[in-house]
This record gives C-alpha cells, sequence and structure tokens, in this order.
C-alpha cells in the first residue's frame, strides 16, 4: 500500500503524483478536493478498477501540489504529464499536432500557410487535418481556383520577374504588380468561402466577376471564371452529406473491448465532417475518467478548439474543462454530452466509428503478429522481437559523424523513441569505433531503465556485426538480446558482361556462415529493411543539420563581431544559413540583442553583389 495519510491532506484544488521506489513518477492526476481524492485510492479493496491496484502495488509515496483553482490544476497537470510523461497516464501516439491552414486577412495579400501550431494572433485557421498531404491536394484546388500568391513577397519581387507558378496561371503575381489589392482580396474571400464549407458565396463572387468580364469583352478571363465555377459545383456534388449545424463540432466516440479503449474524433467545420482521428488507448479505469483526461491530453496540443465538443458520456470536471476550452479558443465554447437529437445521432454514429476502427485496428494488429513470428522464425531469434532497433552511422568524407536509433514497437514505427548519437571519442573516421560508442551508450542506458531492445539489426555486415557481438558478450547479454546485420543488395552484370542483375537483401547471423536471405516482396522483408531505412533517413537528416550549422559557423566567423553566441543566435532566429542569406536588412534589424551597425555588416556580407 502506498504510504501516505489522506487526512494530512488539504481538502483544496490540485495536483496529486503517485511515486514508484526509485523515485519514478508513476501517474499524476488533479481532483476538486485532493483529500477525498486521496482517500477514495485507500478504498481501492472495493473499486473493481484493475488500474487502479496496478498502479497502487507500485506506489510508495504521493507529492501533492495545491492550486487555487481546478482550471489551475488541470493546465498544471498537462505541464507535469509533459515533462515526466508517467507510464499510468493516457499518451497519444501520434504526438504531432494537426494540420491546420492560416490566413492572415490583414496582410494586403494574404498567403495561406500550412501550419501545426494554432496562435491567438489574429488570423484565420482552417482545420483540423489529420493528412498533411491530403490538405496540400486541397491546396492544389485552390491555387488553380483562387491563385494567391505562393511565397513571401520580399523573395519574388528580388526576381526579376513571376514565378512559374504565375507562368501556369496559379499566382496572380502581386509581387510585380499584376493584380490590385482589391482584385487579389476578392479572391481571398473566395478562398475564405470556400475552406469555410461557403461554396455557394464562392460560386456566386465568381459568376458575378464572370458577368462583368464578359461584358469587359475580356472573354479569356470570362472562360477561366467559368470553368472554376464548374470545378466548384462537381466538389459539391461529390460532398451532399451536409448538416444544417452552423457551429463548428468535434464529436468524441469510444468503443471498449477488456482493457482496451478506441477513441475517435470526428471533426464537423460548419457542418461538414472534415476529418477524423482515432487513438487506441490501453484503460482499466471508467469511462467517465478515461474521457476527461483524453480530452486533457487531446486540446493540449495546439489544435483548433471548436464552438462544441460532444461526449458519449457526461465527465466529472466539465465546467472546467470548458473554462480551460474557452480560454484557448478566445471566445465561448461548449462541452456537451447530449442525450437526444442531432447531437445525441452523431455522438452515435461516433461510437460506430469507433468499434469499426478497434475491429480494423484488431486485424492489422494480428497482420503484425504475424509478421513479429516470421522474422523471429527465418532469424532463428530467441523471442518474438516486439522492439526493434536499427543503427547507423553517417559520415561525409570524414566530418560530422554522427549516429542514429530507429525503432519498430509491435510492428509499427515509433518516431518518439528515436535517438540521434553525437560521436564523442572517436577522431578521424573509424565507423566500427563510431558503431561501438553509439551502441555502448544506448545498451547502458537500457540496463539503467530496464529497456533493452529485443532485437538489435545493424545496417552493414559481418564486420559491423561482429562490433555489436563483442560488445553484448561484454556486457552478458548475449542471451537477452537478439542481433543481425543487414548488408544493401549487390549488383552484379550477368556471364555477358550486359544485363545488370541485383542480388536480394543479406542478413548475417552470428555464428552462421552463410547469409539468410528472405523472401522478395515478403512482409517481414519490408518491414525490416523499412527499419533500415528509417535509421539511414534519420541519420542524413541530422547529418545536414549538423553539417548547415558548421557551414554557417564558418561563413559568419568571417564578420567582424560576430562570435560563436552570435551565430547560435542567428541560427536560432534564422533557422538555417539559407534563410539568414535572404534576410533583408528590416529582418536582421528584428534580431534580438544585435547591433544595427553588425545587422547592416551581415546584410552587405551576403549582398555585396547586389
Amino acid at each position: 500500500m502506498p504510504v501516505f495519510n489522506p487526512s494530512r491532506q488539504p481538502a483544496s484544488p490540485g495536483v496529486y503524483l503517485m511515486k514508484g521506489s526509485d523515485g519514478e513518477v508513476l501517474y499524476v492526476g488533479k481532483a476538486k478536493n485532493l483529500r477525498n481524492r486521496l482517500r477514495s485510492y485507500l478504498n481501492a479493496g472495493r473499486d473493481s478498477r484493475p488500474q487502479i491496484r496496478f498502479l497502487l502495488d507500485r506506489t510508495v509515496a504521493v507529492e501533492t501540489i495545491v492550486t487555487d483553482t481546478e482550471k489551475e490544476a488541470l493546465i498544471l497537470e498537462n505541464t507535469l504529464i509533459k515533462k515526466h510523461r508517467p507510464r499510468y497516464n493516457i499518451h497519444l501516439r501520434d504526438d504531432k499536432t494537426f494540420v491546420s491552414l492560416r490566413l492572415d486577412l490583414r496582410e494586403t495579400f494574404p498567403a495561406i500557410q500550412i501550419v501545426r501550431n494554432v496562435k491567438p494572433d489574429g488570423a484565420r485557421y482552417f482545420g483540423p487535418f489529420a493528412s498533411a498531404s491530403a490538405v496540400r491536394q486541397t491546396l492544389k484546388e485552390i491555387y488553380r481556383l483562387f491563385p494567391l500568391r505562393h511565397y513571401p513577397l520580399e523573395t519574388c519581387q528580388r526576381r526579376g520577374r513571376p514565378c512559374l507558378f504565375h507562368q501556369i496561371g496559379q499566382c496572380s503575381a502581386p509581387c510585380h504588380g499584376k493584380i490590385s489589392a482589391a482584385d487579389y482580396h476578392r479572391l481571398v474571400d473566395g478562398v475564405v468561402a470556400l475552406l469555410s464549407g461557403r461554396q455557394a458565396d464562392a460560386i456566386a463572387s465568381l459568376q458575378t466577376r464572370m458577368t462583368a468580364a464578359a461584358a469587359e469583352l475580356r472573354y479569356e478571363d470570362a472562360a477561366r471564371m467559368r470553368d472554376q465555377i464548374q470545378s466548384i459545383e462537381q466538389t459539391v456534388e461529390h460532398q451532399k452529406a451536409v448538416r444544417h449545424q452552423a457551429e463548428d463540432q468535434d464529436v468524441v466516440g469510444f468503443y471498449r473491448e477488456g482493457g482496451e479503449v478506441e477513441v475517435v474524433v470526428m471533426f464537423f467545420r460548419n457542418g461538414r465532417l472534415m476529418d477524423r482521428r482515432s487513438y487506441n488507448l490501453d484503460w482499466r479505469a471508467d469511462e467517465a475518467e478515461l474521457l476527461e483526461e483524453f480530452l486533457g491530453r487531446f486540446y493540449d496540443r495546439d489544435v483548433p478548439v471548436p464552438a462544441e465538443v460532444l461526449l458519449p458520456v457526461a465527465v466529472e470536471g466539465m465546467d472546467t474543462l470548458a473554462d480551460w476550452l474557452t480560454e484557448r479558443r478566445g471566445k465561448k465554447a461548449q462541452l456537451l454530452a447530449p442525450q437526444r437529437g442531432e447531437r445525441r445521432s452523431l455522438v452515435e454514429m461516433a461510437n460506430r466509428n469507433a468499434r469499426e476502427s478497434w475491429q480494423e485496428r484488431g486485424s492489422r494488429r494480428e497482420a503484425r503478429q504475424a509478421v513479429l513470428t516470421a522474422i523471429q522464425e527465418k532469424l532463428q531469434l530467441a523471442r518474438r522481437p516486439v522492439r526493434m532497433e536499427c543503427f547507423d552511422i553517417s559520415t561525409i568524407q570524414g566530418d560530422a559523424m554522427v549516429g542514429s536509433m530507429a525503432v519498430v514497437l509491435d510492428g509499427e514505427p515509433a518516431s518518439r523513441e528515436y535517438r540521434h548519437y553525437k560521436i564523442k571519442s572517436v577522431v578521424g573516421t573509424d565507423d566500427y569505433a563510431a558503431l561501438r560508442e553509439v551502441l555502448r551508450r544506448r545498451l547502458e542506458r537500457g540496463l539503467r531503465e530496464d529497456c533493452l531492445p529485443d532485437f538489435i539489426l545493424i545496417d552493414g555486415g559481418k564486420g559491423q556485426l561482429g562490433v555489436l557481438k563483442v560488445l553484448l558478450d561484454e556486457m552478458n547479454l548475449l542471451d537477452q538480446v537478439s542481433i543481425a546485420g543487414i548488408a544493401k543488395s549487390r549488383v552484379k552484370a550477368n556471364a555477358r558482361g550486359k544485363v545488370v542483375e541485383r542480388s536480394e537483401e543479406r542478413f548475417f547471423l552470428p555464428g552462421r556462415k552463410n547469409p539468410v536471405i528472405l523472401k522478395r516482396g515478403s512482409a517481414e522483408l519490408f518491414l525490416l529493411e523499412r527499419l533500415r531505412d528509417e535509421a539511414h533517413r534519420f541519420a542524413i537528416t541530422h547529418h545536414r543539420k549538423v553539417r548547415g550549422r558548421r557551414s554557417l559557423a564558418s561563413e559568419l566567423s568571417n564578420i567582424k563581431g560576430v562570435g560563436t553566441k552570435r551565430q547560435q543566435a542567428l541560427l536560432r532566429h534564422f533557422g538555417s544559413l539559407k534563410r539568414l542569406r535572404a534576410a533583408n536588412l528590416e529582418a536582421l534589424m528584428k534580431v534580438p540583442g544585435l547591433p544595427s551597425s553588425l545587422a547592416v555588416s551581415i546584410y552587405q556580407h551576403f549582398h555585396e553583389s547586389d
């Protein structure tokens, strides 16, 4: 039983942290009354929730933090969960925020931006969208219908002529005076109407402009607007299932099967279903507690907050959550658990979607288990490789050597587990020594945190595999971690030397002379190749970033007055050397802590030819 006395805790709002024997934070919770909430844990013998028993078996101490209000407790709870990532709290696996479209109507020539962070900056945001690729496809249609600018005005104005998008009719070229501000804003109005679901308004605007163009004998412009109207009407024809509810809504549904819960969020914007996102959670507590914590995690990620959030069941802190959502939205947001009517029908539809999503996920899970079993059998592994890791070393001509680790958990890439390694002990180009350093650091951390992989895949042949085998032997881990090396396919000519043939990927195992060849096109080969490719991509991406920083430092070091700290400040501000080169004098003047005389020197350094 946990060592704490609820009677000594205050009867006020706050946050409590349950800790294990090593001080690890196991669970973070909030309460309207800390004393009553902690007392409920001591009555866990009458509590049928298995999660409570698992948690209490490992808890040895409880720390509390008192707040003035429930909303402060909610915000603090979110902050502490982000910091400690307790194993008994909900974690949404797709930690990337949703994609939204941003349009700042206060600009003279507004442009559409794809963003992941929604900020209260006065701009209009449209979304959210779960798929970035779908958003980009939508933008292609928008630019074809309403040719707004693609790039910053300053960048385009430095060109001698409009960009290629103007030549193909997808940019109106305001940077070169090809359109007036008034006409440009009429295009913007059409984009806003289209993204807001008001296609009729967009069509009416185009029809007015088409009639005016025809009256002025501008028949090519009129024909283009006629085609735009037809394109929008075809889009509307494919999207007839539109509700009359004008408010933006997020509808939450869930389905429970044993200790698993599938949660679905459906996004309705202006009465139109825009997108859907599903989450699979391990949870054994009651549904109301699940939903309350889920909402806190979900809306604490810079996603657009709608006017209404519809829930399948009421939760304890609905008023507090509604106040918090209102604050994040900037205007009123409601949290509702409808019992009848159209809103209840939407919730039931979300529940059906959650069940379908769970069944689909179950089918995929069975397929992944079959693939992992096939990998275990064909590579002669000691156990099923639930956690697989692949390591790669990246270097170009001995410069900026870095290591990378990619991870697959239960058959799916786990990007949050990916790691970069800066090579510390190796001088010069020695891939084997660099690989040994990276592997030792990873395994030592795994022993400390009790998180060793089931299987390590090395990007390389017998040499790299030998380095790993010797290291595992030194650390007495050969019985705990299975290993293999993957060597790239070889290219060879046939007997006549004309036709080039490519051999299969080869997998080297310790103690085996000949490599294992997996069947071409098999699911197990695809998964292992994907893991290898992810490690390589992750290493190359980081390597380019490191080299870019060095290039920036090298070039800036030639400017008098720019030392190491200012180089770092400029990199943080602009993000890359390319953006710094393209910056105008006004942008350089706005860099915090940069004297105006030095800003002029930097500008002149990059624009001497101008």
